[in-house]
């Protein structure tokens, strides 16, 4: 017989415990994930989605990593142009 592949039943894990984990760590990749796509960060993009850490390394590039280009960045602020009055 065909026995149905269960990774809770193989690691001895409550499957509740195992979806609470998977949640918690794709909500964080996903944020870390999009927070590395708009700053154009290609390594950190690619670091992020190869490696799961349980939420532990995009948590650390969230409010660590990304802001210290943020840093750099603030003081190359373009000025926006003003519209001319009629």
């Amino acid at each position: 017989m065909l026995e149905t592949f269960n990774i809770s039943a193989i690691f001895g894990i409550n499957p509740y415990i195992l979806f609470i984990v998977a949640c918690w760590s794709l909500t964080w990749k996903g944020i870390a994930l999009w927070k590395s796509a708009r700053k154009d960060s290609v390594p950190w993009f690619v670091i992020l989605l190869v490696f799961n850490t349980i939420g532990i390394l995009p948590i650390l590039y969230i409010f660590w990593f990304s802001k210290i280009g943020e840093k750099k960045t603030a003081k190359k602020a373009i000025p926006r142009k003003r519209k001319k009055k009629k």
